[in-house]
């Protein structure tokens, strides 16, 4: 395992597992155990992901020490706010059955972001949290956390993969000494990624899959990647990347792939900042 050493000193590994869009209880908790089994350290649920218990137990029942599991949940945009925030993320805790987090990003850069931030610098100060960052911020709402803020945020966790490079994201992050995190490294399947010639043809070239090279770019560009599958065989396979390089050639020829937006979900679009602050996160 490859690790990333964030801001204040904290190792945080730089591949782990996502359980977004795994709400049954019982399913969760075996991905996270067949995922913990393979060596992942590091698991990543939410608040509005309607899993945190199913996270914790598995992380319980892996036999695994607690120090050993590098565990991150998020605040949902409906519980912004100093106060709402607070008691966001004792229910969170609680549900994780837990005595602290490692890691508590806020989900969304919308609402009362900054009144939830100073809660989140609180926690951090009490130890109640190893690190603390956010998700979805574009580089112009983290530049302005990053200068007005008492603790600048640790890890940005963003959209990136092939079709969606973030290269302004990563520019801005290592500016201000802020990790970024991947999340939806496969572009969620669309255009045709595990078919794509450029990919398959690197794949090819170092008896690997598709999905093993592009976590293996991301990682190679500085990148922590949460890759989620339900499949024992694919959560195995997605950890299997660290005995590969990519050239720098191959690195070049997957640039090409850019498109400059994404086809997941558009920040920059009014109706999905609408849509957003209209979700209930959990009480």
């Amino acid at each position: 395992m490859e690790y990333k050493t964030l801001s204040n000193g904290i190792k945080m590994p730089m591949v782990g597992f996502g359980v977004y869009q795994v709400p049954d209880h019982e399913q969760c908790e075996q991905c996270v155990l067949d995922a913990l089994n393979a060596g992942y350290r590091l698991i990543d649920t939410a608040e509005s992901y309607m899993n945190e218990e199913a996270v914790g137990s598995a992380v319980r029942k892996s036999g695994l020490k607690r120090d050993e599991v590098f565990v991150t949940s998020k605040i949902w945009v409906s519980n912004f706010g100093y106060e709402k925030t607070k008691r966001a993320f004792e229910a969170g805790l609680k549900r994780l059955g837990m005595e602290y987090i490692d890691l508590m990003l806020l989900h969304q850069s919308l609402s009362d972001y900054y009144g939830s931030w100073r809660a989140l610098e609180e926690l951090y100060k009490e130890g109640k949290v190893r690190a603390i960052g956010v998700s979805n911020f574009y580089p112009e709402r983290l530049t302005d956390l990053c200068m007005n803020a008492e603790i600048k945020p640790m890890v940005n966790q963003i959209e990136c993969n092939p079709f969606f490079q973030r290269n302004t994201d990563l520019e801005c992050a290592k500016h201000f000494d802020v990790a970024v995190e991947a999340w939806a490294p496969f572009a969620e399947g669309g255009r045709g990624i595990f078919t794509n010639e450029i990919l398959t043809g690197i794949a090819k070239a170092h008896n690997k899959t598709v999905a093993q090279v592009i976590l293996r770019w991301n990682v190679q560009r500085g990148a922590i990647v949460i890759p989620k599958s339900v499949r024992k065989e694919r959560i195995e396979e997605n950890f299997n990347i660290f005995d590969f390089t990519l050239t720098d050639e191959e690195i070049k020829k997957i640039s090409t792939l850019e498109t400059g937006h994404t086809e997941i979900i558009d920040h920059y679009d009014w109706h999905i900042a609408e849509m957003l602050n209209t979700v209930k996160g959990r009480e």
